[in-house]
């Protein structure tokens, strides 16, 4: 039995649709709230993004100061308001004496570095850090060393690289489709390893040299200088240098900074490193009183006042810029590399012509198999033929370049010459260069002048004189105690030997031992 059931079929009641119309407004309602929500949160999130991209460098901009003081109180840091370092700087860079008399004299300038012209700076560490963080340090910035891989790429620029690698991809290219895979990379594979040897050795050596040239620059520059500090004198290297250093100079003497002139005698300089003039120019409060950085004494002695340090000298401006090139080559390597690129060059002329003629004979039937027969007949010949036939042709050719350039022959001459550098500093003999080692093996005389150049700049006592009376430097002298007492004190106060630690014990015994035998 089934049973049907029948919706009974009628017209709705009024409430029904009432009910209806409500719930379909509520629901719009709900989804035009929700849209409006949504695209609320939309617009601030892209307003937030916006904001973020135009505040950026802003924020990066905001910063916090944190002054952070030594051991003394603020209020002991000395006050550098009225110094115009601007000003300072180019005065003496331009050698301009009438901006100098604006500034109040040597004398003015000091007291506004707040340096005694006797007794120097205070010399604490606070007071250097201070110095430093306001005029600078005595450093300038170098240009960045090159990379390993800097050295590799330079190798592989050389021709002669660049010759035998287009010879091992045509060498493996051609012996594969004459050989095969398996036995056709033998000859460019050996050519492969050969121009990785060369290029990797040679960038190896002269990334070493790069880095010992680096190693002997940073020692050969660290000269060591008398300075004042706090009215005590002692050593101090010219990269400790500070704006305000009353700085002692003597005969042979390398200028740390620019400076100006306080006091001495007959003080001369050779300025032919900053202004290329070979004449020696004299040094005075009056007329010249400004001294340039990386110049040297050539006579007199003094002391000066430094006013500017690091890249505010012409100096350190100029050493900022230079870049020491280690591609100077020596004599013999010049010669050596002329000759490989003759070789070279005769070698791939002889190439030419080889593969000219062998390429000749071929085509016009004068070359022949293993069997006895041509291996080009005219049109005969298929073209599949001919292209097996010409790579063992051309890889012949290529063959006689691969022999002829000596690619080997430059490195091994730098070889030699590093390795007699080594052999060198094992002796105590630096070398700067490697063209000093062939330099010195081809010279068979040697001019120079003295003064200043083999000499220790230290005086030794030779004759001795009193009166009309000379005697011998290993001889004894007898005189009488006031004579002796003024000799002590001429060589004492006429000396610029610093005696430190047991040597000044010494000869304090010694000179108490004399004082009482009077």
């Amino acid at each position: 039995m089934h049973l049907r059931s029948r919706q009974t079929t009628g017209t709705p009641r009024p409430d029904d649709q009432e009910d209806v119309f409500t719930v379909k407004l509520h629901q719009r309602r709900w989804r035009m709230t929700f849209a409006a929500i949504y695209f609320t949160r939309l617009l601030v999130s892209l307003s937030r993004k916006v904001l973020v991209k135009q505040t950026r460098l802003l924020r990066s901009l905001s910063y916090v100061t944190v002054d952070v003081h030594g051991n003394d109180p603020p209020e002991h840091q000395p006050d550098f308001l009225n110094v115009n370092q601007r000003t300072l700087i180019d005065t003496v860079k331009e050698k301009n004496l009438e901006s100098l008399n604006q500034l109040g004299g040597v004398a003015e300038v000091a007291a506004s570095l707040r340096s005694d012209m006797k007794c120097g700076i205070e010399g604490t560490e606070s007071d250097l850090v201070y110095r430093r963080d306001v005029f600078g340090a005595n450093k300038y910035s170098k240009p960045p060393s090159k990379g390993y891989f800097t050295f590799v790429l330079e190798a592989f620029k050389d021709p002669t690289i660049i010759i035998l690698a287009v010879c091992a991809v045509l060498s493996i290219t051609f012996g594969v489709k004459q050989h095969g895979p398996r036995d056709g990379w033998y000859d460019g594979g050996s050519i492969c390893i050969a121009v990785f040897l060369v290029v990797v050795i040679s960038a190896v050596s002269n990334f070493k040299q790069s880095k010992q040239f680096q190693k002997l620059s940073n020692e050969c520059n660290n000269i060591k200088v008398q300075v004042v500090r706090g009215g005590r004198h002692f050593p101090v290297s010219i990269f400790d240098i500070v704006v305000g250093n009353v700085v002692s100079l003597k005969i042979g003497d390398q200028i740390p900074a620019d400076a100006l002139f306080l006091e001495g005698y007959s003080l001369k300089v050779d300025e032919s490193s900053v202004t290329g003039e070979s004449d020696h120019l004299g040094v005075n409060a009056n007329r010249n009183p400004f001294l340039l950085s990386g110049t040297k004494v050539t006579d007199g002695f003094g002391t000066m006042l430094v006013t500017s340090v690091g890249t505010n000298t012409a100096w350190g401006e100029m050493m900022s810029y230079i870049i020491h090139d280690l591609k100077e080559q020596t004599p013999l390597q010049s010669r050596v590399d002329k000759l490989s690129s003759w070789i070279g060059k005769i070698g791939m002329t002889v190439e030419v012509l080889v593969l000219a003629v062998m390429m000749i004979r071929y085509f016009t039937g004068n070359t022949r198999d293993e069997n006895g027969r041509k291996e080009y007949v005219g049109i005969k010949t298929k073209v599949n033929s001919v292209l097996n036939a010409i790579p063992g042709t051309v890889s012949e050719a290529v063959t006689i370049v691969v022999v002829a350039i000596p690619e080997g022959l430059p490195l091994s001459v730098t070889l030699i010459l590093a390795y007699s550098m080594k052999k060198m500093m094992n002796d105590n003999a630096m070398v700067r260069k490697l063209a000093a080692c062939e330099t010195m093996g081809s010279a068979t005389t040697i001019c120079t002048d003295k003064t200043g150049t083999l000499t220790l700049n230290q005086m030794k006592v030779v004759e001795f004189w009193q009166g009309n009376e000379k005697f011998e430097n290993n001889g004894s002298v007898d005189m009488e105690g006031e004579v002796f007492k003024l000799l002590q004190e001429g060589i004492i106060l006429n000396t610029t030997v610093r005696l430190t630690g047991q040597i000044l014990q010494h000869y304090q015994k010694f000179l108490a031992v004399q004082l009482k035998r009077q």
